[in-house]
């Protein structure tokens, strides 16, 4: 049976390339971000670039959908920092297709630029956004998600180095992500769900700047594998990267 998988904040970055990556392989995708317009032309777009994978495919169409190879995407509006928007998101996933096997805990903030928020200039207004996106968000999406999961479902909170390195001007992002990395291990303490950290290195996305940086597409890889064949003892509760995923898939 082909996954059903939900990400949060899917419409940019990371997420929209994991979104990507599982409809490849052939899942449900139910993506989700603030903006509406910006789910409804993502969910579009995946959509199209199976319909467009399909028609240059013509004589195979028929059987690569009876073996589940191309995905669907279905996506609504959600503000993580509003758990009634996640309540509704995970009941409508679940009555589309069933049961949960992967949530992507992806939504997140950055007021300003990268390097340029020192943590003693943050203001108290950015500072609880931030924390209220980036860390409650994460805490919200995987107790709303916990009702709809599957018997043996993964959930991924993307991470970075800043969630434990000191980093200057990276400010209340990088108190939220250590947050959010507090969250997903107190989560994988208590739920039957594995639960654990997927830390891509750098990556070119609008929240922590495009130099020096892996394209999100190239890292999209390591979360479907994070997701689906790395051992589950090894992810929950800890913390996966390129290293060990390199090194499994190699």
């Amino acid at each position: 049976m082909d996954p059903t998988v939900a990400i949060t904040g899917a419409t940019s970055g990371i997420g929209r390339a994991v979104a990507d990556a599982f409809v490849d392989e052939g899942a449900f995708v139910a993506v989700s971000g603030r903006d509406g317009d910006a789910v409804d032309r993502t969910v579009a777009a995946l959509n199209e670039s199976e319909s467009a994978e399909g028609d240059e495919n013509e004589g195979e169409a028929e059987e690569e959908v009876a073996n589940g190879a191309a995905g669907t995407a279905w996506g609504a509006r959600v503000d993580v920092r509003d758990e009634f928007d996640l309540e509704r998101f995970f009941e409508r996933v679940a009555r589309e297709a069933g049961p949960i096997d992967v949530v992507v805990a992806n939504a997140a903030v950055f007021h300003g630029g990268p390097g340029e928020r020192p943590t003693d200039e943050t203001s108290y207004a950015d500072y609880d956004d931030t924390m209220r996106t980036n860390a409650r968000g994460v805490f919200a999406t995987i107790a709303e998600a916990v009702p709809h999961l599957a018997e043996d479902a993964r959930v991924i909170v993307p991470s970075g180095g800043v969630a434990h390195e000191s980093r200057s001007g990276m400010g209340a992002y990088a108190v939220s992500k250590a947050a959010a990395e507090a969250v997903a291990r107190g989560f994988a303490a208590d739920l039957d769900a594995t639960v654990g950290v997927v830390d891509p290195g750098l990556v070119a996305t609008d929240l922590t700047g495009k130099e020096r940086a892996r394209d999100p597409e190239s890292v999209a890889p390591l979360f479907v594998w994070a997701a689906t064949e790395a051992p589950a003892e090894e992810l929950n509760g800890e913390r996966l990267g390129l290293r060990e995923w390199k090194s499994a898939t190699r």
